[in-house]
């Protein structure tokens, strides 16, 4: 910061102060302050919403990973008691399927879901920190008229025997109002365009999430559908028929009653 911008921070720190206190009149923009409010939920929403898209990517990736463990385990499990039991190959299947799930979801969604969701959100969320410097900005040359503006009717009140003053002080009132008019109509007329502009920025991206989610979710029940044709008939029948969930309780029922799980 150079000497003069350090000295406009602290003059306008202290005239920050004298509003507080009362001494100097604070300007109060209702339009402004309704946009501006307006504008700082979308940025929140925004940030959370790249936020929330990260997540679910991870956690997509996540998911994948732990069922291809999974399916890991659970072959060695069957195939180590015997490799040729339908069980061992309904097992080998279930890890072929959940391996070219896995592979689907870094090759077909990955890059997809990077260029449509997560790079428009960028770029969204890119724009604030500009955004928010003209706010900024907009906010010192408030300071900076509403100072000027008390020091001129200061001098309107109570005048000077010097005679440049008065006119000294009118001129930097002015200039103060119209460098400060322009940034806050800029900003007025500006920041409902940008909050106006998130339903057609933001349409595709929703979309082309949806459609990723649904064709996961297509390939999912393809390829681990496909894994049923291992099962016996039966199994496949005791499945439909909700009738799995008895046969599994009265397994951990006979477990229970062993020696080795009984005891303390």
């Amino acid at each position: 910061m150079s000497w003069t911008g350090f000295k406009k921070g602290i003059s306008r720190a202290g005239t920050s102060l004298l509003q507080k206190t009362g001494q100097i009149e604070r300007t109060v923009d209702r339009e402004f302050a309704d946009e501006e409010a307006k504008y700082k939920i979308f940025e929140k929403e925004c940030q959370a919403l790249q936020k929330a898209a990260k997540g679910y990517s991870d956690a997509m990736r996540a998911m994948t990973a732990t069922q291809g463990r999974l399916a890991d385990t659970i072959d060695v499990f069957y195939t180590a008691a015997d490799k040729a039991s339908e069980s061992a190959m309904a097992a080998h299947a279930y890890k072929r399927a959940v391996d070219d799930l896995d592979t689907g979801v870094g090759r077909e969604m990955d890059a997809p879901y990077r260029t449509t969701i997560m790079e428009p959100l960028g770029k969204m969320n890119a724009i604030f920190p500009v955004v928010n410097e003209q706010i900024t900005k907009r906010n010192h040359k408030l300071l900076d008229y509403d100072a000027a503006r008390s020091r001129l009717n200061k001098l309107i009140a109570k005048p000077s025997d010097d005679p440049t003053k008065l006119p000294r002080a009118q001129q930097e009132h002015d200039e103060a109002k119209e460098v400060f008019d322009v940034l806050n109509e800029q900003l007025i007329s500006e920041l409902p365009q940008l909050l106006d502009l998130r339903i057609p920025y933001f349409d595709p991206s929703f979309e082309a999430m949806i459609r990723m989610q649904c064709k996961f979710a297509e390939e999912g029940y393809e390829k681990l559908g496909g894994v049923q044709r291992y099962f016996a008939d039966n199994v496949r029948d005791d499945y439909a028929g909700g009738q799995l969930d008895a046969q599994v309780e009265s397994i951990l029922q006979e477990m229970r009653e062993l020696t080795i799980c009984g005891a303390s």
